[in-house]
């Protein structure tokens, strides 16, 4: 059992040896507060320092073991850094970031777009081009890293063995899973997008069985079309390759393999362009591990357009 506070007492102690005073009752202080003492950190302690401050979610949702195995350090060493945050064990440290992933509130577009047009009032537009620029390098940068590049050649191997790729997503993320289905298909001529025009949706859902993959694109707000067609697709037998943007999103349920992006943007609409980024690596991992007659089938399809006049040429 974790040690909880009494309502009368700071959910953190801080030891002013290592902390400045203050109390820190939510995620964004308790982060704050890792960076302001990370210079101090012993080794050790700035690696676990490292993962939490890029995997808050993985903190609220994983077991100490499992979150010290993925930073690199011992159990221990998780809990050293909360005592050092000032927390008496480390349940009471996860705590905080449960907290904050259970209270995360849906995404407004209307809000969002008038804090955008707001700030665009108190700050010059060079200031909010470069918050769409470091936002986009950040998003870039946390997909970008070992485990990722693991689930990716994971992701590659159940493709190059399913007997068909299915590629769904709806709304915004249509274009993802537009993006993905095209240049999959020509280097995977049994991969198809599922496009669910003129109340076909079913019906193209029908065709999915078992030995089967489904890759699925989707991010808050979750279109319901998705939840409902991915039921369909799990109960008729097929795998699932889930890129979304939050591990309790519905497509995270039951996936086989799950990429969890960053999609924040000073934009009022999340971003997609990590979900691009990631079909273009996820692509050139299957063309990869492709063989012989994954470069027989681009050079194929290359051919053919070509003598079909598909691509403009100067006479």
């Amino acid at each position: 059992m974790s040690s909880q506070p009494s309502p009368s007492q700071p959910l953190v102690s801080l030891p002013s040896t290592s902390l400045p005073s203050g109390k820190y009752h939510d995620l964004d202080s308790i982060l704050k507060a890792i960076a302001d003492v990370y210079s101090s950190l012993t080794p050790q302690l700035k690696k676990a320092a490292d993962y939490v401050l890029d995997n808050a979610i993985d903190i609220a949702l994983l077991p100490i073991r499992k979150s010290s195995d993925a930073a690199g350090v011992t159990p221990s060493t998780m809990t050293r850094l909360a005592k050092t945050l000032g927390f008496e064990r480390y349940n009471a440290f996860k705590d905080v970031f449960k907290q904050a992933v259970q209270t995360k509130a849906p995404i407004n577009y209307g809000n969002r777009a008038e804090r955008l047009q707001e700030s665009c009032d108190v700050r010059s537009s060079s200031k909010v081009f470069q918050e769409f620029a470091e936002s986009t390098f950040h998003n870039l940068e946390h997909l970008f890293n070992a485990e990722t590049l693991i689930k990716l050649q994971n992701a590659a191997q159940r493709i190059l063995h399913a007997k068909h790729v299915y590629v769904l997503g709806f709304r915004d993320a249509f274009a993802c899973a537009h993006h993905f289905a095209y240049i999959g298909r020509i280097a995977l001529p049994n991969m198809s997008l599922i496009r669910g025009n003129e109340g076909c949706l079913l019906t193209e859902l029908t065709k999915i069985q078992s030995g089967d993959v489904v890759v699925a694109f989707g991010s808050e707000p979750y279109s319901m079309e998705m939840v409902n067609a991915l039921a369909i697709a799990k109960e008729q037998g097929a795998q699932l390759i889930s890129i979304t943007d939050d591990l309790r999103s519905p497509l995270a349920a039951g996936a086989d393999d799950v990429f969890i992006l960053e999609t924040e943007t000073p934009h009022f609409f999340p971003t997609i362009l990590t979900s691009i980024a990631l079909v273009e690596a996820l692509v050139s991992e299957c063309v990869t591990l492709g063989g012989r007659e994954m470069l027989l089938n681009i050079n194929r399809f290359e051919k053919d357009m070509r003598r079909l006049g598909g691509y403009y040429q100067e006479s």
